[in-house]
């Protein structure tokens, strides 16, 4: 089992990190390989829509999002942990994740999502909501806890002091150990659910144009 956790913050040991690494904790006692990735203080930018990924295997811009790219192919689950800024999620973080599921064209059939979003007061559902997006749209199956997954604090290290919070990551942990195991063997009995052939539209018919 391996799972790929994403550190949104620009804080490297904030209260994003200390939430995520609750879950690090029970991942690795259950025996799961962690890939950790944190996307730190430096500009991730967005997405050019150039379409060099579909000749290049990768985004043609090189940076943590070509390094993480391997990890999510490899990975089995994701979690990804976001600080909210204004009611939304950190914006290096979206550019990560517009960019990282666009240009990795790996097959993330029954890879696991989960989010976290740490937030000092408010926006943690919306930004759960946000993230959740990127594994619903990629046939993802998506981890729940006995609660939405947010975590509160404002001081660096504070966010340790919500029992509450703490303790549904915790349970999101366990929730996604079981759901990826569980997976597994439903490929080992069954296989994978074929394909099917996906049509793309928009809403400008064809007749309108002539």
């Amino acid at each position: 089992m391996r799972i790929l956790m994403v550190n949104g913050s620009p804080n490297k040991e904030g209260n994003t990190y200390t939430a995520l690494n609750e879950m690090r904790k029970i991942f690795e006692a259950e025996g799961a390989q962690v890939d950790w990735v944190d996307l730190g203080p430096g500009a991730v930018r967005g997405c050019a829509d150039c379409g060099k990924c579909r000749e290049l295997g990768k985004c043609v811009f090189d940076d943590v999002v070509n390094k993480a790219a391997p990890l999510f192919e490899a990975c089995d689950g994701m979690v990804v942990g976001s600080p909210v800024y204004y009611a939304s999620a950190n914006g290096s973080l979206i550019s990560f994740m517009d960019r990282l599921f666009f240009s990795c064209h790996t097959d993330k059939r029954m890879k696991v999502g989960a989010s976290v979003a740490v937030a000092r007061r408010a926006g943690t559902t919306v930004t759960m909501d946000e993230i959740n997006k990127y594994f619903s749209i990629s046939q993802m199956p998506i981890a729940s806890s006995q609660y939405w997954n947010g975590v509160y604090g404002s001081a660096d290290g504070e966010s340790a002091f919500d029992a509450e919070g703490m303790h549904t990551v915790k349970t999101l942990a366990q929730n996604m150990v079981f759901l990826i195991r569980s997976i597994e063997l439903g490929k080992e009995k069954y296989g994978l659910p074929a394909p099917i052939k996906k049509t793309f539209m928009n809403f400008i018919r064809e007749d309108a144009k002539k």
